[in-house]
């Protein structure tokens, strides 16, 4: 498994060996000790899993969730190819307001692991791109929040030529700025905090088999 750390402080890339024979192909986009030993100690306590399956041209966030109680999250693509997006959302943060973009797709099998108060992101590629997340909490419907992805202040990467399919939700989305002005974006040294207790909560038993 490669690992990199991504330019939002606390985002991580997981990039697995694939081992492909006359059958098809095996990989595990999801490695329990390679995350924990690039987060320092503990696993990943899943507490839920969610799919979505997006047309061409979908563009889904950039969603996160109120901190607290926030949410951490794994995402990979079981199916198709996207550009997913880590936007640091984080008041406070060293990288407040950046953003990195990882394509994911069948052929390089990355996945990205999002700390708690990072903002998500993905546009679809392909039609029937299917998006994988683990997370570690439930969803709370009033506990999930929307930063608009088109928003020239974060500058995403749109590709120029596709015709974007936003929901009505995130169609209506607020600015960056705005969602500041209104205090409705975590703090980074709550983030951090619970981030920390996270890594506590999931223990040291892979770190210790890594």
């Amino acid at each position: 498994m490669e690992i990199r750390e991504l330019a939002v402080e606390g985002a991580l890339e997981f990039t697995p060996s694939s081992y492909p024979d006359e059958r098809g192909l095996f990989v595990a986009p999801f490695q329990g000790p390679a995350l924990a030993q690039a987060r320092g100690q503990g696993t990943f306590p899943v507490r839920q899993a969610n799919q979505s399956r997006s047309r061409r041209g979908a563009l889904r966030g950039v969603h996160y969730t109120r901190t607290p109680p926030g949410v951490a999250k794994y995402v990979s693509c079981a199916h198709g190819s996207a550009l997913d997006i880590v936007v640091d959302l984080r008041v406070g943060s060293p990288t407040y307001g950046r953003w990195e973009c990882v394509e994911m797709n069948q052929e390089s099998f990355r996945s990205v692991y999002f700390p708690v108060g990072v903002g998500h992101a993905f546009i679809a590629l392909e039609d029937d791109t299917v998006m994988s997340y683990m997370l570690n909490g439930s969803y709370v419907a009033e506990n999930e929040l929307a930063v608009s992805a088109l928003d020239p202040r974060l500058a995403l990467p749109i590709p120029d030529g596709l015709e974007m399919i936003l929901s009505p939700r995130d169609r209506d989305a607020i600015s960056l700025e705005d969602a500041a002005r209104q205090g409705l974006l975590p703090e980074y040294a709550r983030c951090v905090q619970l981030d920390a207790e996270l890594r506590r909560e999931g223990g040291s038993e892979y770190l210790k088999s890594a």
